[in-house]
């Protein structure tokens, strides 16, 4: 339920829907993030506590199936949260024991602010209102805070309330990896500090990452203190205090516990313990708190947000995907030595493990907060030497990144995997995915690209793309009989596909989103050498040895590069998929009530997927995705192939309906493929994909932890898919069609260091840049250009086409004035 674009809010108690709330109304800063559990909830079958620190990963072994595996997780913290009370003589408030009267969550998006009031009545007829309120400061990195107002409506006594911090958790909030081992902290301390402060010092058990948590839980009646008498509570990995105090009726008590948290891993700091203990020494009262993490808050909203006129609901949905985009990676995480999780700081599904889902996230960040991207991009840059012992290791040359990243750059995928239909564990062979290297390569380029930043480009840029170019040189291999280069052995971007159902060995040859990114990675990687200068170049080709015969393999595989094709055109998923069976869809889709996942459903029945022209998300359609249908044929007339325009249509016919969108990440790229030729059934699958976790489509996948990539994917979506927006070098093109249901848009976008404004109405667009413009000199509207430069407001007047809102192209009304 949404209230006035900026409230998600929940009515009603409800158990079954615990846990998805929880990762929905997750709170964080980017440098950690607490999911929106209870104050009085332990992790049990409803509830789940996590708190997870930004690049906290902790390896563990497992003898299973056979054999020892060891997965490396993102650690669940201590919970700082536990805050609990009972009346004298009663029981600990659990909401499953007791008759919830009134209940109502609200996360508010503006502030970063989560709320909970509710009304109970316990078995001896006391009924108490209780109020909460929860941050993570987003200012304050290492501090996170909570209140609870106590107001006994009907009884007058004594109450008692208990503080905590509880280093008992584990990672279990998946349940298909509870069989694996999850016990990550070792307990080093739990101590009082003075009268109202407690102290929990815990270790990850194998990286060592040390954890400080500090405490302080004080009460307040009409803003003065109350007395309280304080017992402590000391165990290995628990540490809190019983806090009595009287209450008389209908009179409101308030505690406020402020909690700081600190890492070995931290910079400007002599150690951990000591940091948390000064922070929340000098920390400010609650309100205080709230005002200053509001402030942050109101300036992220200032350069991120999207404000939609005409359709609340997707105005919810996007701002809570671009709320939970920036709770992962904010300013914050500029700081710091970590990547973007799949499933955010919001859970532990995927082990909190980076994927290739940054190319979905980086090009909004691009446009926002662009030097958080290059914080991301420089994780990679640290782990390039990790992924040059790949590539050697697997006989290659460069750089081989890995399908899961964690703390070292090393492969962190799975050998098996549990299909929780069948119960059976099978081979997981995802990481032959090696277009993740090439997502990495289109990042910088594209980070390059908005941003301008050379001396990124320069100095780590232009190495990540040099090496990543000299891997794909080397794993392809020349076919003397077709004049073609190979790439054999992979798996491309659709998952489903591991291995051709006439081989034992894993793999698939020549798909096609690998090989034309292969292509496209060592065009770049010519290319780059001449915007890094003289010197550098000179450098680079005597630190890693670059030379004039080696960048003429790279032209001479890139002109050279084999795609397969289907009939009419249509561009084979790999080689080898036109000999796959259709499925029969309708039969499927009537035998049983979801089949995104058709790889378990069909291993669970004894036959498998690879028999199959069916995909689990976008493979090839993810080139139209990622480039314009001119930077499409460019690449393919490069090669010697023609893409006619009429095939592109047939292209993203054939695979769409051949698409289980097993993963959220597929509506986004159908959605965005479909934007210039059915916008209607194109924001009709933006609608789902918005919609993906907050409905949890998947059946209980985003209670583990959201999906970040889609998340920001849909953001992106409407920021540049549905309204054209393209950088070229020459010109800044924008063919906006938005919607019958949606009367308006506004946003800005920062383009190498200035502001753009583009305000989109039922009667004009408005296009301007108040303070400075170091972008493209002409702004193409539906291939009609016009001269823009710094302080010009071009206006162009709209007119309704198919029931949507367009541009007229040759209306123009020129002004220069301060646009606010």
């Amino acid at each position: 339920m949404a209230d006035d674009g900026w409230k998600l809010i929940y009515d009603g108690f409800v158990p079954a829907e615990e846990r998805l709330r929880e990762a929905l109304c997750t709170l964080g800063n980017g440098y950690f993030a607490t999911r929106g559990a209870a104050e009085e909830a332990d992790a049990d079958d409803i509830h789940y506590p996590g708190t997870y620190l930004a690049g906290g990963y902790n390896r563990l072994t497992t003898d299973i199936a056979g054999r020892t595996v060891e997965n490396e997780d993102l650690v669940n913290l201590p919970n700082w949260l536990p805050l609990r009370f009972r009346p004298d003589g009663g029981e600990w408030l659990d909401l499953c024991h007791v008759e919830v009267l009134e209940y109502r969550q609200a996360l508010d998006l503006e502030t970063g602010l989560l709320e909970r009031h509710m009304r109970v009545r316990d078995p001896e007829g006391r009924e108490t209102s209780v109020a909460t309120r929860r941050i993570v400061h987003m200012g304050q990195a290492h501090i996170a805070a909570l209140e609870m107002q106590l107001r006994p409506e009907n009884w007058s006594g004594r109450m008692e309330v208990r503080s905590a911090l509880d280093g008992r958790v584990v990672n279990g909030g998946v349940e298909r990896y509870r069989a694996l081992s999850n016990k990550h902290l070792a307990p080093l301390e739990a101590s009082s500090v003075g009268e109202d402060g407690v102290l929990l010092l815990t270790e990850t058990t194998q990286s060592h990452i040390r954890i400080a948590q500090a405490a302080t839980t004080r009460l307040f009646r009409n803003g003065e203190p109350v007395d309280v008498e304080r017992h402590g509570i000391h165990e290995n990995d628990y540490v809190g205090q019983d806090l009595w105090f009287a209450v008389a009726e209908r009179q409101a008590v308030t505690i406020e516990k402020v909690v700081a948290l600190f890492t070995s891993r931290d910079r400007a700091i002599s150690e951990p313990r000591d940091a948390a203990l000064q922070a929340v020494a000098a920390a400010e009262r609650f309100p205080a708190l709230v005002a200053s993490h509001a402030l942050v808050w109101r300036t992220l909203w200032d350069r991120c947000d999207i404000a939609l006129v005409g359709n609340d609901r997707t105005q919810i949905d996007l701002r809570l995907h671009t709320f939970h985009l920036l709770q992962t990676v904010s300013p914050n995480t500029a700081e710091l030595d970590a990547g973007v999780p799949a499933r955010g700081l919001h859970g532990e599904a995927y082990r909190g493990h980076i994927f290739w889902d940054e190319l979905f996230i980086l090009p909004f960040l691009n446009f926002h907060l662009p030097e958080v991207t290059r914080s991301l991009l420089l994780y990679r840059y640290r782990r390039l030497p990790a992924a040059r012992r790949l590539a050697r290791e697997a006989g290659h040359r460069g750089a081989m990144y890995p399908w899961q990243s964690g703390s070292s750059g090393r492969e962190e995928s799975q050998v098996l995997h549990l299909n929780p239909r069948s119960g059976r564990w099978t081979h997981d062979n995802s990481r032959l995915q090696r277009h993740v290297g090439a997502a990495i390569a289109y990042n910088v380029w594209r980070y390059w690209q908005t941003t301008g930043d050379r001396e990124f480009l320069a100095y780590y840029g232009a190495e990540m793309l040099i090496e990543i170019a000299r891997f794909w040189a080397s794993v392809a291999t020349f076919n003397e009989m077709l004049g073609r280069y190979e790439i054999r052995g992979v798996m491309g971007p659709d998952e489903f596909h591991d291995r051709y159902p006439w081989h034992e060995a894993p793999g698939l040859d020549n798909n096609a989103y690998t090989n034309l990114m292969a292509t496209w990675v060592l065009r770049r990687a010519i290319e780059v050498l001449d915007h890094i200068g003289t010197e550098r170049r000179d450098e680079l080709e005597r630190l890693i040895g670059v030379d004039a015969d080696e960048v003429a393999d790279w032209d001479r595989i890139s002109r050279k590069m084999r795609v397969v094709f289907l009939e009419d055109g249509v561009i084979a998923q790999f080689e080898g998929y036109d000999r796959l069976e259709e499925f029969d869809w309708e039969a499927y889709r009537q035998k049983y009530d979801d089949i995104q996942r058709l790889d378990r459903i069909l291993e669970a029945e004894g036959d498998t997927v690879n028999r199959y022209k069916v995909s689990k998300q976008a493979d090839v359609l993810m080139l139209f995705y990622l480039f314009s249908a001119d930077e499409l044929r460019d690449l393919f007339a490069l090669l010697g192939y023609r893409l006619e325009p009429e095939a592109i249509p047939r292209n993203i016919d054939y695979y769409v309906r051949r698409t289980s969108n097993g993963s959220t990440l597929s509506r986004v790229v159908h959605s965005w493929v479909l934007a210039r030729s059915d916008r209607a059934r194109s924001w009709a699958i933006l609608d789902e994909a918005l919609e993906s976790d907050v409905a949890d489509i998947q059946g209980g996948t985003t209670a583990e932890g959201v999906h970040l990539g889609a998340m920001a994917g849909t953001v992106d979506l409407v920021q540049r898919g549905q309204i054209a927006l393209e950088f070229r070098e020459d010109a800044l093109c924008i063919s906006p069609c938005l919607p019958a249901d949606l009367q308006g848009l506004s946003l800005k976008l920062i383009y190498r260091g200035y502001w753009l404004y583009l305000r989109i109405g039922c009667d004009d667009l408005t296009v301007s840049a108040p303070h400075g413009w170091a972008g493209p000199d002409r702004i193409g509207v539906r291939n009609h250009f016009h001269d823009f430069g710094a302080g010009d407001v071009l206006r162009f007047r709209c007119q309704t086409i198919d029931g949507g809102v367009r541009p007229h192209p040759g209306r123009v009304e020129r002004t220069r004035e301060r646009v606010e």
